[in-house]
Parts: C-alpha cells; sequence; structure tokens
C-alpha cells in the first residue's frame, strides 16, 4: 500500500429484518439506552478519527425515515443505499459506492452497537498488513463436532477439536480493496452463498487472518441478546463522579539540525524543537494537561530527560502511556484544546492531522480535540522565531456505573 495512511470505508450491513429478535420493527431500530442499535454501530465508526467514510446498506423503505434524522456536521461522513436480498448483495452495493481512492474496506453488522475503538483500529491494521482480516474471539469451552441427522432427539459426537484453534468470528472484517473485489467478483460468477465477507474472501483464494475481538462485541440476534444489550448499556451509563480540568505548557527553542514535530506531524521546515525526546510541544503540553487534570504527576515525573530511554522517543506513544496511566488512576479523557504559538511556519495545513494523531492517543472521538495556531505578533523570542510555546486545555472525568 502506497499510503502510509489509508483511506478506510466502512461498510455497515443493516438491511435484515431480524425475524428472529421477533420485534415488531428491524431490530437495527430497536433502542437501548436511548439510543437504537443502528445509531450505535454507525458513530462507532463515524467518530473514530481513522475512518473516512461510513456507507449504510439499508431496506430501501427505511432510507426515508433515516434521511430524516441522520443531518448536520456529525453525520456528513455517513451515506446510505439501498440492501439486497442477501447481506452479500447489500455489501457489493455498498461497496460499488464506497471512494474509487478507499485503500481499506471494514464490513461491519448493523446488530454489533457495541464495537470499540481498539477493536477498529486492530482490524484496519490487520486488514492493510494482511489484505484480508476478521476480528473474531477464542472459544472458552470444549468443542464438539456433532455427527448423524441434525433432527435427531441426541446426536454422537463425532470428535473433539483442539479449543485451542476454535474462534468465533465477529465484525468488522477488513480487506483491501482489491481482494473484496476479486472475492465478490469471483462469488458473483460462481454463484455463492456465504455467510459473511471473510468466508467468500477464502473461497476465492486468499488467505484471512484472525485479529483478537472482544467479548462485548455481541451480535444481538434474540430476545436474550437484547436483554443482556440492555443491561450492558445500563452499566456502561456512566455517572460522572466528578469532572477537572488541568491546563498544560511547553516552550523549545528552534535550533538546526531537528526536525520540527508538532501533535506527532513532521512538518518543513528550516529549524525543529530543541529536546531530549522529539520535543513535541503539543503532545508535551497535552500530557502535562491531562495528567494534571487528574494530579496524577507531569510529563517530567512519568519520563524523566535524564533517563536515556526517552531520548529522541516519541511523544504521540508517551501521551498514548501517560493516558493509560490516567486510565489506571480512573479517570478518561473528556475533551482537548490546544494553542500552538509559533511565528512560522503556517500551521493549518496540519491541524487534521495533529488532531487525527491526539484523537487516537487519547482515546476520545476527533470531535473532543481542538488545535489552533496562533503568531506571538514578532514579541519576545516566539515572535521572533527562536522558540515555539504550546498551551492545553483538558478536561478528565472520574466515572462510577451506576450499579457501583
Amino acid at each position: 500500500m502506497d499510503r502510509m495512511t489509508p483511506v478506510v470505508s466502512v461498510l455497515i450491513a443493516a438491511g435484515g429484518r431480524g425475524a428472529r429478535l421477533g420485534a415488531d420493527q428491524p431490530k437495527q431500530f430497536l433502542e437501548i439506552a436511548g439510543r437504537s442499535i443502528l445509531e450505535r454501530s454507525v458513530r462507532a465508526f463515524a467518530d473514530h478519527p481513522r475512518v473516512t467514510e461510513v456507507i449504510v446498506a439499508l431496506p430501501a423503505e427505511a432510507r426515508e425515515r433515516v434521511a430524516a434524522t441522520w443531518h448536520g456536521a456529525e453525520w456528513r461522513a455517513v451515506s446510505c443505499v439501498d440492501g439486497g436480498a442477501r447481506r452479500q448483495d447489500s455489501v457489493a452495493r455498498a461497496l460499488a459506492a464506497a471512494r474509487p481512492d478507499a485503500d481499506v474496506i471494514l464490513i461491519h453488522d448493523a446488530a454489533r452497537p457495541f464495537v470499540s475503538a481498539r477493536v477498529i483500529d486492530a482490524a484496519i491494521d490487520a486488514g492493510a498488513a494482511h489484505g484480508a482480516a476478521v476480528v473474531a474471539v477464542p472459544v472458552r469451552d470444549t468443542v464438539k463436532r456433532a455427527a448423524g441427522d441434525r433432527g435427531a432427539a441426541g446426536r454422537p459426537i463425532a470428535e473433539t477439536l483442539p479449543r485451542e484453534d476454535v474462534f468465533l468470528a465477529q465484525t468488522p472484517q477488513a480487506f483491501r480493496r482489491d481482494v473484496l473485489e476479486h472475492a465478490v467478483a469471483y462469488g458473483r460468477t460462481h454463484d455463492l452463498n456465504v455467510t459473511d465477507e471473510a468466508m467468500l474472501v477464502e473461497q476465492s483464494g486468499t488467505a484471512v487472518y484472525l485479529v483478537e475481538g472482544d467479548a462485548t462485541n455481541v451480535k444481538i440476534t434474540t430476545a436474550e441478546d437484547l436483554a443482556w444489550a440492555h443491561r450492558h448499556a445500563a452499566d456502561g451509563d456512566e455517572v460522572a463522579l466528578s469532572m477537572r480540568m488541568g491546563t498544560g505548557y511547553d516552550l523549545h527553542r528552534l535550533v538546526d539540525g531537528r526536525a520540527l514535530v508538532l501533535g506527532g506531524v513532521t512538518i518543513p521546515f528550516e529549524k525543529g524543537l530543541a529536546g531530549h525526546s522529539d520535543a513535541d510541544i503539543v503532545c508535551h503540553a497535552v500530557t502535562d494537561a491531562i495528567l494534571g487534570a487528574a494530579a496524577a504527576g507531569d510529563i517530567g515525573r512519568l519520563f524523566p530527560d535524564t533517563d536515556p530511554q526517552w531520548k529522541g522517543a516519541d511523544s504521540v506513544a508517551l501521551l498514548g502511556a501517560a493516558v493509560a496511566h490516567l486510565h489506571d488512576s480512573g479517570y478518561r479523557v473528556g475533551n482537548v484544546d490546544v494553542t500552538v504559538i509559533a511565528q512560522r511556519p503556517k500551521l493549518l495545513p496540519y491541524i487534521d492531522a495533529m488532531r487525527q494523531n491526539l484523537a487516537r492517543a487519547l482515546d476520545v472521538p476527533l470531535s473532543a480535540v481542538s488545535v489552533k495556531g496562533k503568531t506571538n505578533e514578532t514579541v519576545d523570542s516566539m515572535g521572533r522565531g527562536e522558540s515555539m510555546a504550546c498551551h492545553a486545555v483538558a478536561t478528565v472525568i472520574r466515572v462510577l456505573s451506576p450499579r457501583s
């Protein structure tokens, strides 16, 4: 793959009627804690900083219903197509509507509303690396393969399978575009009926790799699944015990012979910032802001510049480690607001990439990250182009389940 950052299109199969659930409407429109199953699934991807677009395959009669509620800036990356008679038909229609420059295609069941950002990241990485990957969880019980008539009251065991080799497939499933397009064409030519796209890709001759899933990434199929989803959503409907605010500040001199790195983005410039690590003042200020909000120390205590292991370190990775430390303390990040003070260069072309890097490291939606660039009006060392500085403000939330 030529691009360092792949263009990711997500296809959500939502064309089913959910007959096994016994509801009076398609299951994807049933609400869990005030939000439909479909909305929860779509928002999980639309809010993910690495996802470029989301295409939802719906029953034709449902598109108008969805269009009436999905509007505004937060839905700008989401579009809909009419679903087909079978899942694979819906996926083929959504694939035809995907961006032509999409590198990685994720396919997700609308009935899995609790997919996590970690699982989405893992699927994107594995799909890009291997060409085809499936999110899956290992079985916990001993696995028996039955013999005899499926309708018999009791069936003999044919064999006991080694459970370490058995996995339960989930979604998203991730494919390089060329791999998926070849598989879809192969399935159409050979009139194949499959239960998921991984099976189609396997039959077309491409190896599919397994990537670690999540036990809570449940597909809601039966009434028991729906009852579990309500309980899970209630447990996840967290009540904030306290919201705290923290500030961070960092300043470094500009020197020759160093790369200029801000928010994890290497910016072409004749000078860079001096420092023990990569001197990324954006990540340093944000790190201090989130740690300060939780009274959890500061970047100097976690990653001292006297320790040689941090020499030249990637500050985005250090920020991610600080977030893990924050989570261990019982907090999560709410949002961050960053102001970079630099006379030159102009930062606007790099702001979106900075926001994406920060959102990923902070484990928050892209909408929770603001980055702004300001000059210092030629005043002091920053205005003279001798240094750059960064201010950051962050909120963190300590949460507790209502049942606690």
